[in-house]
């Protein structure tokens, strides 16, 4: 029995924490939904996950998009078949790319910086002191922020979408020697609605992955500056894993035959 103690308490404090967050999801989403609202916060929180990301997301897919037309044509060089060049690039950054990248990129910037802020509010109680100022800390601080994430996270990915669409048209037009119009012309005939629908759908999942991980973290958070850190660094892990994990869900429910 020595010998199983730990496993068991392993296990149950795995789902002890997974308990914790499913409730926390659904008090969350209940706040997100029922009045009042908070207008102004929301707006708040859209330009600082939506404005102030756009720089970071924009040069990882421009930079992605580029990379992509280089390498698909190392590739297909070997089988004359360089035509595919626009194809492919246009598929893997609507499908895959761009969402994914500028998930993990907004994780690293607004996931790190939600769970930080929530979790020094907390460890400093002024979350206790908006509790007693009738103030609910869900409709304050949480609520906006996940309202926030959902709703900008696919425009960010649409724009990142283009950007880097254009990344590897710029490389295969003026390092490759592509034909411009045909480059643009293939590209858009081989793109179909559900390509971008599939990239928007999995962009706001993920936005809202960033924003419930950053925000659980952080209002869970204990232990002082040594807590936050940890939240920190929980929160960005957690929702770059699930992200992953969902892109692969999501994909498998779109496209599988």
């Amino acid at each position: 029995m020595n010998i199983l103690q730990p496993i068991g308490h392993y296990v149950l404090k795995f789902f002890k924490s997974v308990g914790r967050l499913v409730l926390f999801t659904f008090t969350a989403l209940s706040h997100c939904v029922r009045p009042p609202f908070y207008p102004r916060a929301i707006l708040r929180q859209m330009i600082e996950i939506g404005y102030f990301s756009l720089p970071v997301v924009g040069l990882t897919t421009i930079f992605a998009g580029m990379v992509l037309a280089l390498q698909s044509y190392t590739g297909f060089s070997r089988f004359s078949a360089e035509g595919a060049i626009a194809n492919v690039v246009v598929l893997s950054i609507t499908r895959e790319l761009g969402p994914v990248l500028a998930g993990l990129m907004v994780t690293g910037r607004i996931g790190a910086s939600m769970a930080a802020e929530l979790g020094t509010m907390r460890v400093t109680e002024q979350v206790d002191a908006l509790t007693t100022l009738s103030t609910n800390p869900f409709k304050y601080l949480i609520a906006p922020r996940i309202i926030a994430g959902v709703l900008m996270l696919p425009i960010l990915v649409l724009v990142g979408d283009i950007i880097g669409v254009l990344g590897g048209y710029l490389v295969a037009v003026y390092q490759l020697g592509f034909n411009a119009s045909n480059y643009i012309q293939s590209t858009w005939e081989f793109m179909e609605n559900m390509d971008v629908i599939s990239g928007l759908v999995k962009a706001a999942m993920f936005g809202f992955i960033i924003t419930l991980m950053g925000c659980y973290h952080g209002y869970s958070s204990k232990g002082g500056a040594q807590g936050v850190g940890k939240a920190t660094t929980d929160a960005v892990v957690s929702a770059s894993i699930l992200i992953l994990c969902f892109n692969y869900l999501l994909t498998m429910m779109f496209f599988d035959k």
